[in-house]
């Protein structure tokens, strides 16, 4: 009997070209399904794994959500467990539930958080270099990247954010919080909304970035988003300091 497994994951993305899986290349989504294909003993092609998002290459998650129909009696957590036995050590799945035939990951999804974080001291960070993006033009003024947020938190059309200059669709997002915390030299931006474009968060961060070293003030943010021109922005920030923490159904 088909049933339709929830599946929460955590990985950690610098190896891999994104989530979607793509000919030749490793990618979370594409690691999953062979792991899967190799457990049920079932050809890949025979089902498919949806993720609550496509993030870029680089990028990692604290807790992506994904979905999939499998034909399978094994028991949730013996899933989970087999599916971490067969995947490499830097994709987990924490955990594996039985959902309802009509949840899908992608399209139920209602809200996400990602967090960018940014090293601007003296001393290099070591043990998460990998998932920090170091600057090297000193420190930044986050009480205007604070104020340049305020401008950028609310319903918007966020086209001037988007990488994909082919985007047709409606760019209308809401961003409904933008969090700037600072811990020694390190400097985290989380943010909340019902949704994002393609690289919307890192070019957000990049533009951020550009106010904190006074090469765009706060209050030119409702004219790069008046302007709906990808050149009017930031640039898009590096991919590794990006983390997807959770998303909200």
């Amino acid at each position: 009997m088909k049933h339709n497994f929830k599946l929460t994951i955590c990985y950690d993305g610098n190896r891999y070209f994104g989530w979607e899986h793509q000919p030749g290349k490793d990618t979370i989504q594409g690691k999953i399904e062979e792991a899967i294909s190799s457990i049920l003993k079932i050809p890949i092609t025979s089902f498919e794994v949806y993720g609550a998002g496509r993030t870029d290459a680089g990028v990692s998650a604290l807790a992506m959500t994904a979905s999939v129909f499998l034909d399978t009696e094994i028991p949730e957590n013996d899933l989970r467990n087999m599916l971490n036995k067969a995947l490499p050590a830097d994709i987990s799945i924490t955990s594996v539930n039985i959902a309802s035939n009509r949840f899908h990951a992608r399209y139920n999804a209602v809200g996400k958080t990602y967090r960018y974080t940014l090293c601007d001291g003296p001393l290099k960070p070591i043990f998460d270099r990998k998932y920090v993006t170091r600057l090297e033009e000193g420190i930044l003024d986050t009480d205007a990247m604070k104020k340049a947020a305020s401008y950028l938190e609310g319903e918007h059309d966020f086209k001037s954010f988007c990488g994909n200059s082919h985007f047709k669709k409606n760019s209308v997002r809401i961003v409904d919080r933008i969090e700037i915390k600072r811990s020694g030299s390190l400097l985290k931006i989380t943010y909340h909304g019902t949704g994002f474009l393609q690289n919307m968060v890192r070019i957000m961060t990049g533009t951020l970035i550009e106010v904190g070293y006074h090469r765009m003030s706060p209050e030119d943010i409702p004219e790069i988003i008046e302007a709906r021109n990808r050149k009017c922005s930031g640039p898009t920030a590096p991919a590794k300091g990006l983390m997807l923490i959770s998303v909200d159904y």
